[in-house]
């Protein structure tokens, strides 16, 4: 903990550096002999930092309280570095100050990371470009203009989903009176379409042997290799598997529920889970139970593993980019259970919707049963699948 005294005490060095109070409070010292507060702090895995002041202005117990403040607003769920975007530019029309009260109005219903794409695609391309506009000046040549910077790049989903940020903000305006006419109108048909981009996968049942062999056969880290082996078991998406917390699972009940804060459409989940997905968790439970997550980073136990630590461990095994994502086992178990003959609407139910509009009425629990008959059958099809054969048997269920 730091003092004035060592504050006051400590000379500038040829390079900046810092100086520790507690959890993520810290002065930084330039070598300049300005000394600025900082709070470096973690949103959905993403580190971020904002200043409290520069020293002596705000003293030690000043930024403490400033820290404590900060603290409070993000266990709340409120991002500190949003709120204050949003106070610099409150109390005026422009384009950016009623996108961020849309924002924030709107993101307190949103997952962390769906909000946080939200907010980065704004201020990387609209906000630089508009958002000092008064939103009510703002003609849709303003806007076509910023949606075509992006498909410059190539990015024509991006380009679509700025699109729809921009329309909704100025709904927005209009229903709050900043602004009488919607220019996004104007825009229908303007950007180009993109085409549906189907993650790489391995769909070939021999191939698809293969593949869990190389698994089998990995020789990375335990926690790695056992998420790898997992997966094909229970085909959720990465970041959901990633993220697995111990207390999700019911090994009593045969169930992995995964609460609806961690899915892509806010609704809970529930996995069955075979007996073969629950000796992988039994192997892996001594070496990580005592902590939060199934599958720690190897940095920090406090963090789950990285978004490329699996797609890593397939590269090193020899699958190329363009030849399977780890997102590919949901398309290789839907192909595969297809051509099994399983129903269509276990096997959807058991990939759980990936937008909002899906989720109307949704009953997260339907055909519950006959899932876990359709993930027991698939876990022990897979057993098959390891071992090389001419041959497999299809049958058709109900």
């Amino acid at each position: 903990m730091l003092s004035d005294a060592s504050i006051r005490a400590v000379k500038p060095r040829d390079k900046a550096f810092k100086l520790s109070d507690a959890d993520g409070l810290f002065l930084l010292v330039r070598p300049t002999g300005e000394r600025d507060w900082r709070m470096k702090y973690r949103v959905q895995g993403y580190e971020k930092l904002i200043s409290l002041g520069p020293y002596p202005t705000v003293s030690l117990s000043q930024a403490r309280l400033k820290f404590k403040r900060a603290k409070e607003r993000l266990l709340e769920g409120a991002d500190p570095s949003v709120k204050r975007a949003t106070e610099k530019v409150a109390g005026n029309d422009s384009f950016e100050a009623i996108a961020r009260e849309w924002f924030s109005t709107q993101s307190v219903r949103w997952l962390p990371s769906h909000a946080d794409k939200i907010i980065r695609r704004l201020e990387r391309d609209i906000f630089p470009w508009i958002g000092k506009h008064p939103i009510k000046t703002l003609k849709p040549a303003h806007l076509l203009a910023c949606l075509k910077r992006i498909e410059a790049r190539g990015n024509l989903e991006t380009a679509r989903r700025a699109y729809q940020n921009v329309c909704r903000v100025f709904r927005f305006a209009i229903a709050s009176r900043r602004c009488a006419h919607d220019p996004c109108a104007a825009l229908q048909g303007t950007l180009l379409r993109s085409k549906a981009k189907r993650q790489a996968s391995i769909t070939d049942p021999l191939q698809f042997g293969e593949l869990l062999r190389a698994i089998d056969a990995y020789s990375g880290s335990h926690a790695v290799r056992t998420a790898l082996a997992l997966a094909p078991l229970v085909f959720v998406r990465p970041g959901e598997l990633r993220a697995a917390e111990w207390s999700e699972f019911h090994l009593d009940r045969r169930e992995w529920r995964i609460p609806g804060t961690r899915m892509t459409a806010g609704i809970p989940h529930i996995v069955p889970l075979s007996k073969q997905a629950i000796a992988l968790l039994n192997d892996i439970r001594p070496v990580t139970g005592n902590g939060t997550y199934v599958f720690p980073s190897p940095r920090s136990w406090t963090r789950p593993l990285s978004n490329v630590a699996l797609l890593a461990a397939l590269r090193r095994m020899g699958y190329e980019q363009g030849t399977l994502t780890v997102h590919g086992f949901r398309d290789a178990a839907a192909t595969l259970l297809k051509e099994k003959g399983w129903n269509r609407r276990y096997i959807e139910k058991q990939l759980a919707p990936g937008k909002r509009h899906q989720v109307r009425g949704y009953n997260y629990a339907a055909y519950l049963a006959k899932r876990k008959v359709m993930m027991q059958e698939w876990a022990d099809y897979l057993d098959i699948l390891r071992r090389p054969a001419p041959s497999r048997t299809r049958t058709r269920r109900e």
